[in-house]
């Protein structure tokens, strides 16, 4: 048998008044999940344990089927190994944002306004980190690696854990103070934050930045320790040769670890620009073809949106229920429509037509009633196709009539069937 399991990172979300008492995937209109449903044994399991903080990196874990409590040891080290880092068991890793803060002169004043600095590019991230990572020798044992968009590793040769670290989408729009890190190496954590805060102000890529009318990287912000981890093998675990389809270190890593494939997909970015068809395209392709019993296809949009807090993320559950593959689902190239994120909340369904839209939003009912025509053009279509063949063969029927057959046999006399009324 063969599974696959779709995770919705942050897909939950929470209930909001602007849309009537619904959470965002409520609110979306989602027709396949929703049919999905209707077939399916649906129910609600706990994907953290109790005690644990919740968090995409123990979620995941959980979801393929690994205890947190003997397996995890900390968010970054699981980044750190898709990354290609070469951990020793006394190294202590750290997740490092490029961040956007506000302009005050003191650190402790500064407010948290972007934990992803505008969702900066690879490219950028790269040339800033490298930049930070030559002048940072003063911190004997210290050194940065860049990872993709605004997410990089710091690594402690010789580290210490125990800090109290925040994530920085956890304080957006909130002061810094009283958020800084606490514990053994605070102040060494701290310093290597304020320099880089002095060291990013004026590099040319935040002035690119700036003048494009984009948020500048201004300060690295460092949270989610941990050591060197290891899991146990996934096919040795569940007799199952599995695949990760992601966009995110973290869930790769966790692959890395496992002994799963890592699936790369052109155009998959982990936020709602991604690339849903081909994460579908892939997985068939490795299930079919690929030899895996298993993929886990993670989605990181709806975690971003809920993070960004300014988007609407029912439009990510449109384009994920909408992205199915394109042979499976019949569909001619030139025809595919696309559903884009709403700009903001509140919004009211189908209040105003989208600037690309190409047709306007219709209501609910309307969208069904086209659904159900579509199908019975498709019936139309199966019944001419099947009397041809009827003729082919040499089976006696009235042109007039379209033939029907059952199970793809003809029953009777052999002579053919003929049943009236399907036009």
């Amino acid at each position: 048998m063969k599974y696959i399991v779709v995770l919705g990172d942050g897909m939950a979300d929470y209930k909001l008044e602007q849309l009537g008492g619904k959470t965002p995937l409520q609110y979306a209109n989602t027709p396949r999940i929703d049919a999905l449903a209707k077939m399916a044994e649906v129910g609600l399991c706990r994907t953290v344990p109790e005690g644990m903080k919740p968090g995409s990196d123990v979620a995941n874990l959980s979801v393929l089927g690994y205890d947190p409590h003997t397996c995890y040891t900390g968010r970054s080290p699981l980044e750190a190994v898709s990354m290609g880092i070469d951990l020793k068991d006394t190294d202590v890793t750290l997740r490092c944002n490029l961040v956007t803060l506000s302009d005050e002169e003191a650190y402790e004043d500064k407010t948290m306004l972007d934990y992803s600095a505008g969702e900066i590019s690879t490219a950028e991230a790269r040339e800033l980190i490298e930049f930070l990572n030559g002048r940072i020798a003063a911190f004997a044992g210290l050194s940065l690696h860049a990872g993709i968009s605004y997410r990089h590793c710091l690594v402690v040769e010789n580290g210490k854990t125990g800090h109290r670290l925040t994530p920085p989408h956890d304080i957006t729009g909130k002061p810094v103070r009283g958020y800084l890190p606490e514990g053994p190496l605070a102040k060494t954590y701290l310093d290597v934050m304020k320099l880089s805060a002095q060291l990013l102000k004026d590099h040319p890529v935040n002035r690119a930045r700036i003048a494009a009318g984009k948020r500048p990287a201004n300060s690295v912000w460092l949270w989610g320790e941990g050591t060197k981890p290891a899991l146990e093998n996934f096919a040795e675990k569940f007799g199952k040769r599995g695949g990760i389809i992601s966009a995110v270190d973290l869930v790769k890593g966790i692959g890395i670890l496992a002994g799963m494939r890592i699936i790369d997909v052109p155009g998959a970015t982990g936020n709602y620009d991604t690339n849903f068809a081909g994460k579908a395209d892939a997985a068939l392709d490795a299930l079919l073809h690929g030899g895996l019993d298993f993929v886990y296809i993670h989605m990181e949009a709806p975690d971003e949106c809920g993070h960004q807090g300014g988007y609407c993320a029912q439009g990510v559950f449109r384009r994920a229920d909408r992205r199915k593959s394109r042979r499976q689902a019949g569909r001619r190239p030139g025809r595919r429509r696309r559903a884009l994120p709403h700009a903001a909340l509140p919004r009211p369904p189908h209040a105003h037509r989208h600037p690309h839209a190409r047709i306007r939003p219709r209501s609910l009912p309307a969208v069904r009633e086209r659904q159900k025509a579509g199908r019975r053009a498709f019936v139309r279509r199966r019944q001419r196709a099947q009397y041809r063949r009827f003729c082919g063969a040499g089976l006696r029927a009235d042109p007039q009539t379209v033939c029907r057959v059952t199970g793809g046999h003809a029953r009777g006399n052999g002579e053919g069937v003929v049943r009236k009324g399907w036009r």
